[in-house]
């Protein structure tokens, strides 16, 4: 099973990426951790992207569809895989497609979590909240003025994949407002159909 989960940051999708690696044994690529990764690491790929990232903008489409082509080649994704946070751009969904045509693969469906904008700022305050009270450092992103800057970037360059995905007869929408339970639910309905 091969899957794209989209929606604007904060929507959830890495809560139900997670479920789903759970449930199917498939890995969860979250191109959000991988360059978290390579920051990390202090690769020149992951300095190049913490400048970006640090300013709240998106890393360029070359650097992204580098680590995920690369990833996608690992064993753990012969039986699939979630994407989470990629594709962001039309051009970005071009080149998925092209990577599995090249590997004879296709995607099975991109589940859309549809929610309401003012409710993320206050998911994303409530992530940062948790994080501190857990002894943890909130991610950078997780200010509600870089989110905000991150929000519109979603509208200007990834939206479009809405149109994009339902084209191709690969959309699915499901209320993200919905409980976690609830939207998992509905997520594992609209599986058992593709």
């Amino acid at each position: 099973m091969r899957l794209i989960l989209l929606g604007p940051p904060g929507a959830g999708k890495g809560t139900q990426a997670q479920r789903l690696v759970e449930k199917h044994g498939i890995p969860q690529l979250s191109t959000g951790d991988m360059l978290r990764a390579a920051v990390s690491a202090g690769t020149d790929v992951g300095k190049r992207a913490k400048a970006v990232m640090d300013a709240g903008e998106l890393v360029s489409d070359e650097i992204v569809n580098a680590i995920v082509a690369e990833r996608i080649d690992q064993p753990d994704c012969t039986n699939g895989f979630i994407l989470d946070g990629y594709p962001r751009t039309l051009a970005q969904a071009d080149a998925v497609e092209a990577m599995l045509g090249e590997r004879g693969e296709k995607l099975d469906a991109t589940i859309e979590l549809v929610v309401d904008d003012q409710a993320l700022i206050g998911r994303i305050v409530k992530r940062a909240q948790d994080a501190v009270a857990a002894g943890q450092t909130p991610r950078k992103d997780d200010n509600p003025e870089v989110f905000e800057e991150r929000l519109r970037e979603y509208y200007k360059k990834t939206a479009a994949l809405i149109g994009y995905y339902h084209a191709k007869g690969l959309l699915r929408r499901i209320d993200g407002m919905s409980s976690i339970d609830e939207v998992t639910a509905e997520i594992e309905r609209v599986l058992a159909t593709v």
